[in-house]
């Protein structure tokens, strides 16, 4: 009885998240058509679909919109397993004995939390890159993978830490070394608890990702802003890459949300 109240709350619940969600939208709207309505603004949507695709005697060809969306995914796919990595090792080094590797990890964390990603990027491309002879692709995927590197290691370290201590003394009475305690007992409990602030990191890689642009990378915003410039098609094009760049968020959101059911499933 208690399980069947509890899940008619929940579905009743997701009933009223949903509603909630289709005013606000229905809301957006009306205050978005009212006030282009006052500026005079002539909405042109028909236009927008052949930035996305054609299709040409029966043959599939996508537009210069999903075309930089491809350069948008290349880009978040390498940064993310870099950046994850990295903060893995970044953290990994700040909970080691080694006081070296305590200096560098801690230098790198403050200086990348404390400067702008877009100054990185710039110095990254503008300095570094000419002395070392690096393409503008490498350039963003290396920006922001140190960037979001530095706060992927504090979530691992926070991960790591908030496990009980007496797990790493049971592992080392059994005879685990430091290394076989990591890989089996504290990573794969930590990981189930920042999978969530993870995910965030992710969906914030995957929108910092836009400034890309700025160093002459045709990414999805890249992309946006050249077709705006040839078809004054301002808020159409602006919205519709808004728009996908929330369904790849919340397709990944949506994603993790099942993992993280079935991690603590299994757990």
């Amino acid at each position: 009885m208690y399980h069947t109240n509890l899940k008619s709350s929940r579905f009743w619940s997701a009933i009223v998240d949903i509603i909630k969600y289709f005013l606000v939208i229905a809301a957006i709207t009306w205050l978005m058509l009212n006030g282009t309505e006052k500026l005079g603004y002539n909405w042109q949507w028909y236009r927008v679909p052949q930035y996305l695709y054609v299709v040409t005697d029966g043959q599939f060809i996508s537009g210069p919109l999903l075309d930089g969306l491809m350069v948008t995914f290349r880009i978040t796919a390498i940064s993310f397993v870099l950046a994850f990595s990295l903060g893995l090792v970044t953290a990994l080094l700040r909970l080691s004995n080694s006081q070296i590797g305590k200096i560098v990890s801690r230098g790198y964390v403050e200086i990348i939390r404390n400067t702008p990603l877009l100054v990185q990027l710039f110095f990254i491309y503008f300095v570094l890159s000419p002395v070392f002879d690096i393409s503008g692709f490498t350039s963003a995927v290396l920006a922001l993978s140190l960037f979001e590197g530095a706060y992927a290691s504090e979530i691992f370290r926070a991960g790591i830490v908030s496990i009980h201590r007496g797990q790493w003394e049971a592992a080392f009475s059994i005879g685990l070394n430091t290394y076989q305690t990591y890989r089996l007992i504290v990573l794969p409990q930590a990981i189930r608890r920042i999978l969530p602030p993870l995910t965030s990191q992710a969906v914030s890689l995957i929108k910092d990702s836009a400034l890309v642009s700025t160093i002459a990378i045709y990414d999805l915003t890249m992309r946006g802003q050249t077709i705006i410039a040839k078809t004054f098609l301002v808020f159409e094009i602006w919205f519709t890459v808004a728009a996908i760049y929330l369904t790849v968020t919340l397709a990944l959101s949506l994603t993790v949300f099942y993992m993280e059911k079935k991690f603590k499933l299994d757990y």
